[in-house]
């Protein structure tokens, strides 16, 4: 009941305060989970990734935050959120966790690599280590997605929001800096993409 509110909340909120939410359609494996990797500059991130979700992916959604905003905004819990509450030991159980998420091809993983709150204008994106602990301590059966968003107003009152979507086909080794390396040139050419658009 509480998740069904939420729900339709978000939604909701997308439609008020946006003049429109454009993404891309893509191919996924379905028998694999998804993890998606995305940037994070606004309160919103979390919310485009669960309406699309709802819209396109159809998953059971989860959504790694920090503890500060685990904490602080409660219903986060009831739309999947989960947060390492301490540090160290703590830290690896919710890693190892995320892993055994990603075990269920019915499951949705977001994380934001950048670890907290960056400008929407930023060259690259950072990648905090705890992103291949993740995956190392799945199966490796995933879909990986990159997922970049950036939000302009052209000549509206309300912004647009537009999610650059890329299936990320893994190789059979994967290290955080070929994971870091592709999603910078998938946020690269996204940007262009976003540098494009004229109103």
């Amino acid at each position: 009941m509480i998740f069904s509110f939420f729900s339709w909340y978000i939604q909701f909120i997308i439609k008020k305060d946006f003049t429109a939410f454009h993404f891309d359609n893509i191919e996924i494996k379905t028998d694999a989970s998804m993890l998606i990797l995305a940037n994070h500059f606004s309160w919103w991130d979390g919310f485009f990734i669960f309406y699309l979700n709802k819209k396109v992916f159809k998953k059971r959604f989860h959504v790694l935050v920090n503890a500060d905003n685990y904490n602080k905004v409660s219903f986060l819990k009831y739309l999947g959120a989960f947060a390492a509450e301490g540090k160290g030991k703590d830290v690896l159980d919710t890693l190892s966790y995320a892993g055994e998420l990603l075990d269920d091809p019915n499951n949705l993983v977001l994380v934001f690599p950048q670890g907290k709150l960056y400008s929407n204008h930023l060259k690259s994106i950072s990648f905090e280590k705890g992103v291949m602990q993740m995956i190392n301590a799945s199966k490796k059966k995933i879909n990986i997605i990159f997922a970049a968003t950036f939000i302009d107003y052209f000549a509206k009152r309300k912004p647009s929001a537009h999610t650059y979507l890329q299936n990320w086909e893994t190789e059979e080794y994967v290290s955080l800096q070929l994971l870091k390396s592709a999603y910078n040139k998938h946020y690269d050419q996204s940007v262009i993409k976003q540098t494009q658009i004229t109103e």
